[in-house]
């Protein structure tokens, strides 16, 4: 089990059984299943989720992020993420359903970012005095996609609350990865907490990461060495023609 700090913004997730469909997306799905039966405490720091496509982590992560920007709308009329913690149409309605057990009078700052959405978040974070200062005086839409979303990262440092990051990766290189990495170490020692899904085995490397591997079984707290992912890239990196050979591409 994850340790656990006073102060917290989250400290535990459970669902409303009252919402569940039983055999209807997303309640179909095993990590969603667990969670409904189970619940699941989130790490005080940062919580990783690892799992091939399907496996219900960006879900997750929306439905999170979503409950959290109920909930602090409720409470702050400045909560400038009401529109991105929305979450879209094409998402489930799984954050109506969430409970989250928070820490009364605890930090309620924090955003839910997600690489592909960057752009259309880009204009409120400009405009907003608080944030334009701590993303420096370039527009971040006058910047890569990569320097704008890690300029918005930089920036989480400076307000304590709940953060969610949905596969930030795709908008990062290498190096990059390895700044997030820095950034949400930073964050953390701030007191922030993070929820990150992600696909990249460098983000999922981060210090002090409580790391839950999501496929048909359900949600399972695992090491990094052991995790599907970490061990697929390895096999990867180690012999690529293997893998080409199978899928019938010619390696050269």
């Amino acid at each position: 089990m994850a340790s656990r700090a006073p102060g917290v913004p989250v400290r535990r997730i459970t669902v409303d059984s009252g919402h569940v469909v039983p055999g209807r997306w997303p309640w179909d799905i095993p990590a969603v299943r667990q969670l409904t039966e189970d619940g699941l405490d989130l790490d005080p720091g940062i919580t990783v989720l690892v799992g091939a496509n399907g496996s219900g982590k960006s879900t997750l992560v929306e439905a999170v992020a979503g409950s959290w920007g109920r909930q602090m709308s409720r409470i702050r009329s400045d909560w400038m993420q009401r529109a991105s913690s929305t979450p879209s149409a094409e998402d489930s309605q799984l954050y109506l359903s969430l409970r989250l057990l928070t820490t009364p009078g605890g930090p309620n700052g924090g955003l839910f970012l997600r690489a592909e959405r960057m752009h259309a978040q880009a204009g409120g974070f400009s405009e907003r005095g608080r944030w334009s200062e701590r993303i420096g005086a370039t527009p971040l839409l006058e910047r890569s996609h990569g320097e704008g979303f890690l300029a918005v990262l930089h920036g989480m440092t400076h307000e304590q609350g709940l953060y969610v990051l949905d596969e930030p990766e795709s908008a990062l290189s290498f190096d990059s990865s390895l700044a997030l990495l820095q950034v949400m170490v930073d964050m953390r020692e701030a007191g922030s907490q993070i929820v990150l899904a992600t696909h990249s085995p460098v983000l999922a490397a981060v210090p002090g990461a409580r790391l839950l591997q999501l496929d048909d079984r359900g949600i399972t707290e695992i090491a990094y060495d052991d995790s599907d992912l970490v061990v697929s890239w390895r096999a990867f990196l180690a012999s690529p023609g293997r893998f080409l050979r199978h899928l019938g591409v010619d390696d050269g």
